[in-house]
């Protein structure tokens, strides 16, 4: 029986990983993902390809009580409301314009101080605009352990370094493929798979540290090629969501037939 196996988010873009017990999936997205990002001095979007230890750093924020909460490896915690907003401004992810407002209080300085370079903590004006491309992501853990297997390592099978949405038990080795173009039923929502999720350098680093780890891209590339561009590596799927509603860990997940 195919279940959700674990959710996966973080309040803001390439900090450390949240694993809710459930998460409300929104024709956009999920509300508390991803609604806050990092950019430098030149506005260029700032994530873990730059600065991996950058996963050390734990966000929390809550739709409701418009609180954020950042806390730090040394202890400290920098929290406030995310509501008193500055300039506006575009972040370019990765061929696509985000519109966003810098944000106001101690986050911006807290994270350059941490991260060694000036930097911006920006809100996303619209949720769910901060997603790379797709609302939602999906991997199975049978495709985490075909992988470790094919690479002769156990630590490539730690899906975290993926940072997908959802991810999936009982299933086939990279069976998510299968379902380009279907329905998918997870508890009570309805999703589209899509395409799959071409990889970065991040997933060769160590999903709780952010330091260089393993080749993961070339073990990847290994087994399963490269894309017709002949460059990207493939791994997961992309998603959208056809009827919102709630998922859990442990909600049944049923491969539904093509819609007309």
């Amino acid at each position: 029986m195919r279940t959700v196996a674990r959710l996966s988010i973080a309040a803001v873009k390439s900090l450390a990983l949240q694993h809710p017990e459930q998460i409300v999936l929104e024709p956009w997205g999920v509300a508390a993902n991803r609604r806050f990002h990092l950019v430098d001095t030149q506005g260029r979007l700032y994530n873990g390809t730059r600065r991996g230890a950058l996963v050390r750093v734990r966000s929390e924020w809550d739709p409701g009580t418009e609180q954020l909460a950042l806390a730090f490896p040394d202890g400290t915690t920098v929290q406030g409301l995310a509501t008193h907003l500055d300039a506006p401004v575009r972040t370019d992810f990765y061929g696509r314009m985000v519109d966003g407002h810098v944000l106001e209080g101690p986050f911006g300085t807290a994270l350059s101080d941490y991260a060694g370079v000036p930097l911006r903590l920006v809100r996303v004006d619209r949720p769910g605009a901060g997603v790379d491309v797709w609302p939602l992501t999906v991997l199975s853990t049978a495709s985490g352990a075909e992988l470790a297997r094919r690479a002769g390592d156990p630590r490539a099978g730690d899906t975290g370094r993926f940072r997908m949405l959802i991810e999936l038990d009982g299933c086939t080795a990279h069976e998510e493929d299968t379902w380009a173009g279907r329905p998918v039923r997870m508890g009570a929502a309805v999703v589209r798979v899509t395409e799959p999720v071409p990889r970065c350098a991040v997933t060769q680093q160590d999903p709780a540290t952010g330091r260089y780890q393993l080749p993961t891209l070339r073990a990847i590339m290994a087994y399963r090629g490269t894309a017709a561009d002949g460059r990207s590596v493939l791994f997961g799927m992309y998603g959208e969501v056809l009827e919102p509603g709630p998922v859990r860990v442990g909600d049944p997940v049923e491969a539904l037939s093509p819609r007309p």
